[in-house]
């Protein structure tokens, strides 16, 4: 795993004070004070933190320090939650192809389309996914579904049909999930 990155942002002080802790720290700290080498180092750096004391940077991996003044201790403990937050979220991330499944979240993401999945949709997507070989209705069936039941394998072929059928509609693309002679898989 790559080292995390602090980035402090418009918060000179903060800097200061961190920097002097560096030896005694887990991630490596930067200073920002421009709004573009900010994305400059975002882009460079995806396992970062910004912590800033204005909502000025509006990104979705900042730490706001408005409530001054503060224990470093306390700060710290903020600072390791966040960012075992940002680990949590990112293992939760899976690539497939051109695509991105989120798993917390449920959604199926290409550039910056989302597309909402349900928790069966989001099964059969992994569990295609992992296999090498096309997939069986009744192997579909046996460990999507998670017993050997008298469930219809049309239910398991509905299933996948409103699946490719949403994933054309938001994607325009109709060869994510393909009919095999032999099953289904993602391609």
């Amino acid at each position: 795993m790559h080292k995390q990155i602090l980035i402090i942002f418009k918060f000179k002080s903060l800097f200061k004070i961190i920097n002097e802790l560096k030896n005694e720290l887990n991630f490596d700290v930067i200073e920002v004070s421009e709004e573009i080498d900010l994305t400059d180092k975002l882009l460079k750096f995806n396992n970062s933190l910004i912590v800033t004391q204005n909502k000025g940077a509006d990104k979705s991996n900042q730490l706001i320090l408005n409530q001054l003044p503060i224990k470093i201790s306390k700060l710290l403990e903020k600072i390791n939650i966040e960012f075992l937050k940002l680990q949590f979220n990112e293992k939760s991330k899976i690539d497939i192809g051109k695509y991105k499944i989120d798993l917390n979240s449920r959604y199926l993401i290409s550039n910056d389309q989302k597309l909402k999945l349900t928790e069966k949709e989001a099964n059969i997507i992994i569990y295609l996914y992992k296999s090498n070989l096309p997939v069986k209705i009744n192997q579909l069936q046996k460990e999507v579904w998670g017993f050997k039941s008298k469930l219809e394998t049309h239910t398991v072929e509905t299933h996948i049909y409103r699946l490719r059928k949403k994933i054309l509609q938001m994607f325009k693309d109709d060869d994510f999930i393909v009919s095999k002679k032999n099953g289904y898989k993602i391609n």
